[in-house]
């Protein structure tokens, strides 16, 4: 079984493909290594990049998309853009191929990134206007446990919410992690360890990973029911809901 993974809700676009449960390959920089010369060094929005890293990924791998078994795809919460990119292109070519669909909290799948810990694991991501997406995870060997649901707040809590947890040590991973640092390790001190994933597999490969035991079991989304996680109204939805 050949599982596409697609991430575009964080700041770097991901494609993987797992396949029998295991990384075959992944692109979560621009370019596929040994591909130099492909269109997935595109720069640009992701909107521009994503069609042309996974026909590269598919290239590299040797595959066509009808060789696939399914797609999965970070459905948020992140970029309000992204997301919607995201999912407007695994809808697109899941009706053309009528392949399955499984969409994974994009939080859970930054979490399980961290594989090298056991020990609480925050998952950040810097939703603006001094404030996170975040969830907490707890890692022990190859279980990975929710602690707190995906939500939107003030870093001051989040940093509340990660202290509640009363670990020795915390492994905080994502752009919020690196955009709030400084006050994170004020707070924290030495029992935090900042990353912001680029040691770890990318969130797609995770994404695919998570989703693999929904694709055995046939427990897939509904593609009309599917919808980005949003867990706040965008900018425009704001402004136009303000009381004038």
């Amino acid at each position: 079984m050949r599982i596409l993974g697609i991430d575009t809700a964080t700041p770097t676009a991901s494609v993987a493909l797992v396949e029998d449960g295991q990384l075959v390959v992944e692109d979560f920089s621009g370019r596929i290594k040994g591909w130099e010369n492909s269109s997935a060094q595109t720069k640009g929005n992701h909107a521009e990049i994503i069609l042309p890293l996974i026909r590269a990924l598919l290239s590299q791998a040797g595959i066509a998309l009808n060789d696939l078994s399914g797609i999965a795809v970070s459905i948020g919460p992140g970029s309000f853009t992204g997301l919607r990119i995201a999912l407007a292109t695994v809808k697109g070519i899941a009706y053309d191929s009528g392949l399955p669909v499984v969409g994974v909290s994009t939080l859970l799948a930054n979490a399980a990134r961290v594989n090298d810990a056991d020990g609480v694991v925050c998952s950040l991501l810097d939703a603006r206007k001094q404030e996170v997406y975040a969830a907490l995870f707890r890692r022990s060997g190859e279980s990975l446990n929710r602690l707190s649901p995906d939500a939107v707040m003030a870093i001051r809590l989040a940093i509340e919410l990660i202290l509640r947890a009363g670990a020795k040590h915390y492994v905080i991973i994502g752009n919020g992690a690196i955009a709030y640092k400084k006050l994170l390790l004020d707070s924290l001190g030495g029992s935090a360890r900042i990353s912001a994933g680029d040691e770890y597999k990318s969130v797609a490969a995770q994404v695919a990973e998570l989703a693999w035991g929904r694709f055995l079991t046939a427990t897939t989304d509904d593609l009309g029911a599917l919808v980005p996680l949003y867990l706040r109204a965008s900018e425009a939805e704001s402004k136009r809901n303000f009381p004038l």
